[in-house]
């Protein structure tokens, strides 16, 4: 069987800003949503609909992201799909699907179109 991946490809809009946490250890960590959208013809009436994703980058990719984009911003990601669960605070098991990041390009609205990486700093996208 050929190597098989988890590899996600999107392009959309960022939700809100960026959220940059610092832990105690000095690792940041940035949490957003990024929502994408796409339209399609029902009973003679085009319907636009939007899936929201919870993405995750962490390391100086986290703080690269926070400096590199807001609110708004489109922006290209490719990362890997991660799946977890936690009990919140009326002890109740809750699921989360989130996409962590690998890299990223913001593409809409700025000057400079740049991908980020985790490990090497900016390549082409």
């Amino acid at each position: 069987m050929n190597n098989l991946r988890n590899h996600v490809l999107l392009i959309g809009n960022l939700g809100s800003d960026v959220e940059l946490k610092k832990f105690e250890s000095g690792k940041h960590i940035a949490r957003v949503s990024l929502a994408t959208s796409e339209s399609y013809k029902k009973n003679d009436e085009w319907v636009k609909e939007t899936q929201w994703h919870r993405l995750v980058a962490w390391g100086n990719l986290a703080e690269r992201l926070k400096k590199a984009a807001k609110k708004g911003s489109e922006l290209a990601i490719q990362g890997k799909l991660k799946y977890g669960s936690y009990e919140d605070k009326n002890g109740q098991t809750r699921e989360y699907a989130e996409i962590v990041i690998n890299e990223f390009m913001v593409t809409g609205g700025r000057k400079e179109k740049e991908a980020v990486t985790e490990e090497h700093g900016t390549k082409p996208f």
